[in-house]
């Protein structure tokens, strides 16, 4: 399958259950999924990324080798709904010791932003997940998240902020103890 089909057929929601099956089923195909989620600039495009998102709940291994284009990405992407299933792909991923100090900057600055909740709470999970690779940042994420809570608290924010909050009080006692 030509990029320039994959385009047309991503362009309808109708054909996008078929497209998860028929991309899972052919893997040699994914390659071309992801050039267009992460290249191509086409008002419909994010829904390579969409795709991406829906095949890696069953074949996580086929996003795996995009985590780090996908990082690098980042910066430059203007479009929000790549931003968010980037953000979420990552989050549901180790992050590679490489992309630890980019993502630690980023994510704080884009938590702390006015970007869309859903982009704010996926960079909010990776700073958790920096967190558990360097554990000295606990505190500082913490009252990170903790401000965002105070401060800029949605519905999002809340629901996310309070199980991560938990948690990071929670190890930061342990150590204090141990």
């Amino acid at each position: 399958m030509e990029k320039e089909n994959l385009i047309e057929l991503i362009d309808s929601w109708g054909n996008l259950d078929v497209l998860v099956r028929e991309l899972c089923a052919r893997p040699e195909l994914f390659s071309t999924l992801m050039e267009i989620a992460l290249y191509s600039t086409g008002p419909k495009t994010w829904r390579a990324a969409y795709l991406a998102d829906k095949i890696h709940d069953e074949y996580p291994e086929l996003v795996w080798p995009y985590l780090g284009k996908m990082v690098e990405r980042l910066p430059a992407e203007k479009n929000l709904s790549k931003k968010r299933h980037f953000l979420k792909l990552i989050s549901m991923n180790d992050i590679r010791e490489e992309h630890l100090g980019f993502l630690l900057d980023f994510c704080a600055e884009t938590m702390a932003s006015d970007e869309p909740v859903a982009i704010r709470v996926h960079a909010m999970q990776i700073l958790y997940h920096i967190s558990e690779k360097e554990p000295g940042l606990k505190s500082e994420i913490l009252t990170l998240i903790e401000h965002e809570l105070e401060y800029r608290a949605t519905a999002g924010i809340r629901a996310r902020g309070l199980r991560l909050v938990k948690k990071l009080r929670k190890q930061l006692q342990n150590h204090q103890e141990s």
